[in-house]
C-alpha cells in the first residue's frame, strides 16, 4: 500500500553530503550516490538492527547507530546503474508517530521544514491505511499531526 501512496505523492527527502534518505511508516530508504563505474565488489554494506555502516571503494560514507531500531534481516541494499546505492530497512515500529528526525544518532538530521513534512506524510499515510477507500495522496494536512495526528479509533462508524 505504501508504495502506491509513495508514487502518487511523493517523497520528502532529508539531503545529506553523500546522497539523501527519506521513510514511509513500514520503511526507511538512503540513497548514496556513488562514482559512476563503482562495482558490488568495491561495496561494503553492514546493516544491523540498530548499527549501519557504508564503504565505498575503501571510503566510509557513513557509519553508526541508527536513530531506531530495524529488522535488521529483512534490509538490503543494491547497487543500480553503478553510481547509486539503495538502501531498505524496514523499521520495527510502524506507527505513524515514529517518525524519524535523523538517520543515525545525532547524524544526518531533517531540518525543521524537512521534519514537519515527514510527519505530515507519515500522518496522510496512516489516514490512506485507515480509509483505503480514499485517496490521500494530495491532501494537505494542518493543526494535530505530530506524533502521527488524532486518534480516531474511540469514535463510532
Amino acid at each position: 500500500m505504501s508504495v502506491h501512496f509513495e508514487e502518487k505523492s511523493g517523497v520528502v527527502p532529508c539531503k545529506t553530503p553523500w546522497g539523501s534518505w527519506y521513510q514511509t511508516m513500514e520503511e526507511v530508504f538512503i540513497e548514496v550516490n556513488v562514482p559512476h563505474g563503482t562495482s558490488a565488489k568495491e561495496v561494503k554494506c553492514r546493516l544491523g538492527s540498530r548499527d549501519i555502516e557504508l564503504h565505498v571503494r575503501g571510503n566510509e560514507m557513513f557509519k553508526g547507530r541508527l536513530f531506531d531500531t530495524t529488522m535488521s534481516d529483512e534490509a538490503t541494499w543494491t547497487l543500480e546503474d553503478k553510481c547509486l546505492i539503495r538502501i531498505i530497512l524496514m523499521k520495527t515500529n510502524r506507527e505513524a508517530g515514529n517518525c524519524w528526525s535523523s538517520l543515525l544518532e545525532g547524524e544526518y538530521c531533517a531540518n525543521a521544514w524537512v521534519q514537519d513534512q515527514m510527519q505530515r506524510k507519515l500522518t496522510l499515510e496512516r489516514f490512506q491505511r485507515e480509509n483505503p477507500g480514499f485517496d490521500f495522496s494530495g491532501a494537505e494536512i494542518s493543526g494535530n499531526f505530530a506524533g502521527g495526528g488524532p486518534d480516531f479509533s474511540s469514535l463510532q462508524k
